[in-house]
C-alpha cells in the first residue's frame, strides 16, 4: 500500500511540474507562446515625373510620384509583412498660365481594376495584384535580399516575374528600404494588420507676367498596424509636398531632376520652430516631425470612428490633440488615418 501511495504521489508531482512549465509566463509575466513584438516602419519616396508644356492642342502637365511602403521586421532583420502603394499624381495648367483643379486623387491601389493595366497595357494582372505579389515575395527576406530582386532594367528578377509581378519594382524597393531603415520597436506582432491611408490635396497660384504659377501637390500618408478589433497599435505619418511651376504662356518651369524630401525627413530643417505660429500661446512651436509624432501617439488605441473625431471644423486638431503637442492643420492627416484604420 505504501509503495502504491509513493508511486501516486510521484505521478502527481510530475504532472504538477509539467503544468507549471506549460503555463510559464516568461519575463515580465508574458506568455511565452504570445507572438513576438516586431519593429514597425514606413517609407515614403517621392520624385517628379514627366513635365509637358501647354499648347494649342492641350494643357500642360506636371507629375509627382510618391511610392509608399510599410513593413514589420523581426529581430533578425527579416521582413514579416509588407504593404505597398503609389500616388501617381498629375496636375494641369493652360496655355494662359492658369492652374486647372484636378479633383479627387486616388492611389494606384485605390483605383483597383480601374487602373486599367490589363485592359490597355496588356498586363496579366492589375497594379494592385502585382504590388501584393511583390509584397508577399519580400516576406521572410532581409533588405539586402529584397534589393537583389531588382534586375538591370528596373524590373524584377525571374523570381519576381514568376511570383506574378512584371512591372517596374525599383521604386517598390526604394520605399521598402526606407521603411526598414525607419523601423523602430513597437507592440505590433505578426497577427497585426498593416494598412496605408493616402490623401493628396492641391493648391494653386496662377502665373502672371511677373511670376510663375505654382501647383502644390501635398500627399499625406499614414501607415498603421491594427489589432484584431481594428484599433491602432502603432502609426507613422508623413507628407510629401512638391510644387509644379509654369509661366504665363503655359511653359513648364519645374526642375524634374530636383529631389523631393518629405516633411518628416527634413527634421529641424523644415523650420517650423523658427517660422511657425505659436497657437497655444506658450512660447513654444514644435517642429513638424515632433508634431507628427504627437499625432501618431494620439492614434494608438483608437479605431477609425474615434480617429475621425480628432479634427475640428477649422482643420486643426481637437483640444486634446493640441494639448498633446500637435497644433498644425490635421485635416488631411485625419482623413488618411481614417483610411489606414479601416479594415
Amino acid at each position: 500500500m505504501k509503495k502504491f501511495l509513493s508511486i501516486a504521489i510521484a505521478i502527481i508531482m510530475v504532472a504538477g511540474v509539467l503544468f507549471l512549465v506549460g503555463c510559464d509566463k516568461g519575463p515580465e509575466g508574458t506568455d511565452t507562446d504570445a507572438p513576438a513584438n516586431l519593429k514597425f516602419g514606413m517609407g515614403v519616396v517621392a520624385s517628379y515625373g514627366e513635365a509637358k508644356d501647354a499648347s494649342d492642342e492641350g494643357n500642360g502637365e506636371g507629375e509627382v510620384v510618391v511610392s509608399i511602403a510599410s513593413v514589420l521586421v523581426d529581430a533578425d532583420g527579416k521582413i514579416v509583412k509588407c504593404v505597398l502603394d503609389c500616388a501617381d499624381n498629375k496636375a494641369q495648367f493652360t496655355a494662359e498660365g492658369t492652374a486647372v483643379e484636378a479633383g479627387e486623387f486616388k492611389t494606384k491601389y485605390e483605383l483597383g481594376d480601374n487602373y486599367n493595366m490589363v485592359a490597355y497595357g496588356g498586363a496579366k494582372a492589375e497594379w494592385y495584384a502585382q504590388a501584393d505579389a511583390f509584397a508577399g515575395l519580400v516576406a521572410g527576406k532581409t533588405i539586402d535580399e529584397v534589393k537583389a530582386l531588382v534586375a538591370e532594367d528596373y524590373k524584377g528578377t525571374d523570381e519576381v516575374v514568376n511570383a506574378g509581378c512584371t512591372i517596374y519594382v525599383s521604386d517598390f524597393v526604394k520605399s521598402i528600404e526606407a521603411a526598414v531603415k525607419n523601423a523602430t520597436d513597437s507592440k505590433a506582432t505578426a497577427d497585426s494588420t498593416l494598412k496605408l491611408g493616402v490623401v493628396t490635396s492641391q493648391s494653386n497660384k496662377d502665373a502672371s507676367d511677373e511670376a510663375n504659377g505654382e501647383i502644390e501637390l501635398a500627399t499625406t500618408v499614414v501607415a498603421t498596424a491594427l489589432d484584431a478589433d481594428g484599433k491602432v497599435v502603432v502609426a507613422a505619418t508623413d507628407v510629401a509636398s512638391a510644387k509644379l511651376t509654369f509661366d504665363a504662356k503655359g511653359v513648364s518651369a519645374t526642375d524634374t531632376t530636383a529631389a523631393i524630401a518629405t516633411k518628416k525627413s527634413l527634421g529641424a530643417d523644415y523650420n517650423m520652430a523658427a517660422y511657425g505660429q505659436d497657437l497655444n500661446g506658450d512660447g513654444v512651436v514644435k517642429e513638424w516631425f515632433e508634431q507628427g509624432a504627437a499625432f501618431d501617439a494620439a492614434l494608438v488605441g483608437k479605431n477609425a470612428t474615434e480617429i475621425g473625431a480628432l479634427a475640428v471644423e477649422t482643420g486643426y486638431g481637437a483640444a486634446d490633440l493640441q494639448t498633446a503637442g500637435c497644433t498644425i492643420h490635421v485635416g488631411d492627416m485625419v482623413k488618411a488615418a481614417v483610411k489606414a484604420a479601416t479594415k
